[in-house]
């Protein structure tokens, strides 16, 4: 949900309108996960010199500035702009080291508005600024301590309380006369104190030029740009030495979200839990946190630094622009024969033997024995990637003969339900960063289950702190409303019941036709996304509706989860996915002449039962519209009597990945006809990293 962002150059000239100009897109890059307003925060011109003495008053003249606005991040620059001018701010002004923070936000504690918007502050002087992403779940009590020692607040946020505990905690050093306090000493107690999910950058005019950043559960990555091209530094630092406080000049980004930073650099490090990052002077520090040793040794102790390795993004900066397209949505879902082709390279294997054909899946293979020895598999996830683990079950079932059950990741934790160490717990976020799965993946830990991931995300909490899983490698995915990643899952669940079922006899052919069936798959997506212009003549006949039913069996009663899931989320209509075995049971209720409803009936095994459900709804007079295997419009729909999509036929278990385009295709025009903003949907985020 919120994004964070900060930008710290050291050792090299920028001025204030280039350094604004880097926060700012930063946060355009975050756009896509959602947000209600935004903040940043830059230096005066006093406040940015270290070598002048800062006033223990905190007068005017040395106050950070902050900047908060309600709505679109236009809606910022333009306040920032005017705010500027009317101070007389010299954007001229160049700075040789300056450390800026800013941040969108997604309302939890507290109404859309510049009071509750973020860089959330310490109090009159901004002594200590915190940008946050998260839930402080014990912020209730820390204020109530906080408001016992004189403090006042200003919103309604959890986050305010952070930089206000700052402020006492470094209040309280300097009463006691630790005049050496550090910012890592501040930040660590700091977190000694916090309870929830959170990642945190700080800013500080006690600690100029100086940026800490630390998280808990919220993604947070540090990129790296050094400016010095003659330099030859290896990627592993060790203590002080990391990223060392060399001169060179350098440009240090901090970001809730790679998207953010891969046009500035693809050197990154993913920050850990625990894990508290300084920069000073050009050098990077990593501290790690141990609550138990702060309880016990006084958090405010030298705490030892660690080393870590950074990393390179595998991801381009075309991968984050629109190209030809309109919208993102619309370019994902064109993109999906390309992103189902990466997702399979290199993991199908196809030879001229007679045993040639298998699935590699590098993640897995060590631990398929005990997989295949799991008393169940669990799938748990939200949204598309449970709809998506719904399509794959039956494959998995067949191919394993292990009974596989589905666990929507927020009702498991409502439940407590039993997860046991014979168990094999399937986690599938695109983000890899879903708060209720990784509650999850943390409840299935503690009870012994082995953990597989399968997320998009690289480096992402799911992808870390499970023991094995599956990169889906479907390419960075801005559009709020998942395609392409909802159709890589499926081909890498698919994959995982080929790999799982690899050792039996007895479903060799069904195997080989599966794989068969992957090669192909990336042309017959390309083939159904021609039917790009008769969805979008459908969408014209269904602007005005209030409502569509998706009736699917099967292996598609995931599909029609999905396409009323996606008509639901971008053209805010109420749609809903049944089914189609349950159409007696109340939904029949519903149907009339004025409804539209989609039956999708594919020559699978229920094939029949889906032209019997046809024939009832024709005899109610339903309003039709039918998915169905080229060639089959007549036996489906005779004499023309209803809508017909005809789509490729493909190996059963497939069928999902090519059915969901059109009507991905449909949600896309429906939008776009409605006027509505189709890649940020209204009350949405991409990635829900807060229950």
């Amino acid at each position: 949900m919120c994004g964070i962002f900060a930008y710290l150059n050291y050792n090299v000239n920028r001025e204030r309108s280039y350094i604004l100009q880097v926060l700012f897109n930063g946060l355009r890059r975050l756009e896509y996960r959602g947000y209600d307003s935004a903040g940043i925060s830059i230096d005066d011109s006093f406040s940015s010199d270290p070598n002048i003495p800062l006033s223990s008053s905190c007068s005017d003249s040395h106050h950070p500035l902050v900047f908060r606005q309600e709505g679109n991040i236009e809606s910022l620059v333009k306040s920032v702009y005017q705010e500027v001018a009317e101070t007389e701010l010299n954007l001229e002004e160049s700075f040789s080291v300056h450390a800026g923070i800013a941040h969108t936000r997604w309302a939890t504690h507290g109404e859309p508005a510049p009071r509750n918007s973020h860089p959330q502050s310490s109090g009159p002087g901004n002594e200590f600024l915190v940008v946050h992403n998260g839930v402080i779940t014990n912020y209730e009590v820390l204020k109530q301590t906080l408001l016992r020692h004189g403090f006042t607040f200003e919103s309604e946020t959890d986050t305010e309380v952070i930089p206000k505990l700052a402020k006492y905690v470094f209040d309280q050093a300097n009463k006691e006369g630790d005049q050496t306090v550090t910012f890592g000493q501040v930040v660590l107690e700091v977190m000694r104190h916090l309870e929830g999910a959170y990642a945190l950058i700080f800013k500080s005019q006690h600690y100029p030029n100086e940026l800490i950043a630390c998280k808990r559960g919220s993604p947070l990555l540090l990129g790296v740009k050094e400016l010095s091209e003659d330099l030859n530094h290896g990627s592993a630092f060790h203590d002080d030495n990391f990223l060392s406080k060399n001169g060179h000049p350098k440009e240090l980004f901090l970001s809730s979200d790679a998207n953010a930073v891969v046009e500035h650099t693809k050197k990154v490090l993913v920050i850990e839990d625990g894990e508290v990052v300084h920069l000073k002077d050009g050098g990077v520090s990593i501290l790690k946190f141990d609550k138990e040793k702060g309880e016990h040794g006084g958090a405010l102790s030298r705490v030892a630094s660690i080393q870590r390795a950074l990393s390179i993004l595998e991801m381009e900066v075309e991968q984050i622009n629109k190209g030809k397209y309109e919208h993102y949505m619309q370019k994902e879902i064109h993109e999906q024969p390309a992103s189902l082709t990466t997702t399979m390279r290199g993991r199908l294997i196809r030879r001229g033997s007679c045993k040639s054909k298998t699935v590699l899946l590098g993640g897995l293979k060590d631990h398929l024995k005990t997989i295949r020895r799991s008393r169940r598999i669990v799938f748990i996830g939200c949204g598309t990637s449970y709809n998506a683990a719904i399509a794959a079950r039956p494959i998995l079932e067949e191919l394993s003969g292990i009974p596989v059950t589905m666990e929507i990741a927020s009702d498991l934790l409502d439940r407590q339900g039993p997860i046991y160490r014979e168990d094999t717990a399937v986690f599938v976020s695109q983000s890899g960063e879903t708060a209720d799965t990784l509650q999850a993946l943390e409840y299935a830990l503690e009870n012994g289950a082995l953990c597989v991931g399968i997320t998009n995300t690289v480096g992402s909490i799911i992808a870390r702190n499970t023991h094995c899983g599956v990169h889906i490698n479907a390419g960075c995915e801005i559009g709020v409303a998942s395609t392409k990643a909802y159709t890589s899952q499926i081909v890498v669940m698919a994959m995982v019941a080929l790999a799982i079922g690899g050792d039996t006899m007895s479903n060799q052919a069904r195997r080989e036709a599966i794989i068969e069936g992957l090669f192909d798959l990336p042309n017959k997506v390309r083939e159904v996304l021609k039917l790009d212009e008769e969805m979008r003549d459908l969408a014209k006949q269904l602007i005005a509706e209030q409502s569509l039913l998706v009736f699917g069996r099967g292996y598609n009663y995931a599909t029609a989860l999905e396409g009323a899931l996606k008509v639901k989320e971008v053209a805010l209509m109420h749609s809903e996915g049944i089914l189609a075995g349950e159409m007696k049971h109340g939904p029949l209720a519903l149907v009339d002449e004025n409804l539209p409803i989609v039956v999708i009936a594919n020559r699978d095994a229920c094939f029949s039962k889906q032209q019997s459900v046809i024939q009832q709804l024709r005899a109610r007079k339903g309003r039709l519209i039918v998915m169905c295997s080229r060639g089959d419009a007549e036996s489906v729909c005779p004499g023309g009597s209803c809508r017909v999509i005809e789509v490729p036929q493909v190996e059963d278990c497939l069928q999902p990945v090519v059915n969901i385009v059109p009507l991905q295709l449909l949600a896309y025009h429906l939008t776009v006809l409605r006027g509505f903003n189709v890649d940020q949907p209204r009350n949405l985020a991409k990635s829900v990293t807060t229950q």
